[in-house]
């Protein structure tokens, strides 16, 4: 599978080798990434915070909501590629992408209630007859480095919260386990989330979530 960075799907010469634990075959390469492909995806991820944030709550729902029924339709590829590139059994495997579904379709709920508070000031002896209120605004961009364990889930977990308020996201999935992830990519984007919102990066931990945690955007 390719990367994706800068709105589109990027191969690099170097590749490295996904392989299924269990018996040492090869399932697929993915990119070699680098520090610098690091910082073109944060260049692109700041214009997609700028696209996510003029989202409308209901839009970023419907986002989410299309592509928890996307997962729920690929289950079984998904949880397929969970086993195979982690080691699980398939029931674990399948019942992983039950969960991560379930986590996208809550974060596409979660999208209609990210409101702020009022507070009542009368309890200041300058407060009587005012209030005060808070809104919840996105952040930016947020970083998601996942581990192998969970190679679907943990990364839905990540991204999406960071999806339903309104943030692009910047994936970094364990190089031993890429592969979910990057099909996670492509349901948000046929779900139809803007292109630059998401990137995934392939590569060694050290040279990729180094630049990545990092970086000052």
């Amino acid at each position: 599978m390719k990367m994706y960075m800068g709105g589109k799907w990027v191969d690099k010469n170097e590749r490295i080798d996904v392989v299924n634990p269990f018996d040492g075959s090869i399932l697929d390469t993915v990119p070699k990434g680098t520090s610098s492909d690091v910082e073109a995806a944060s260049e692109s991820a700041e214009r997609g915070a700028k696209a996510m944030a003029a989202l409308s709550a209901y839009e970023r729902y419907a986002i989410l909501h299309r592509a928890a029924e996307l997962m729920t339709e690929r289950v079984g590829d998904l949880g397929r590629t969970i086993t195979l590139e982690e080691g699980k059994v398939i029931s674990e495997g399948m019942g992983e992408a039950a969960r991560a579904q379930e986590t996208i379709e809550l974060s596409a709920e979660e999208a209609k209630r990210l409101t702020g508070e009022t507070l009542d000031l009368s309890g200041a002896s300058n407060g009587a007859g005012k209030f005060g209120f808070t809104l919840r605004v996105p952040c930016g961009v947020v970083a998601a480095i996942t581990p192998f364990n969970f190679p679907l889930n943990l990364v839905c977990h990540k991204v999406g919260p960071a999806l339903a308020a309104g943030n692009s996201i910047i994936i970094k999935p364990a190089t031993d386990t890429p592969l979910s992830a990057l099909k996670l990519v492509e349901i948000l984007l046929e779900a139809g989330l803007p292109a630059e919102a998401v990137q995934c990066i392939t590569g060694p931990g050290r040279a990729i979530g180094d630049a990545i945690s990092t970086n000052s955007r």
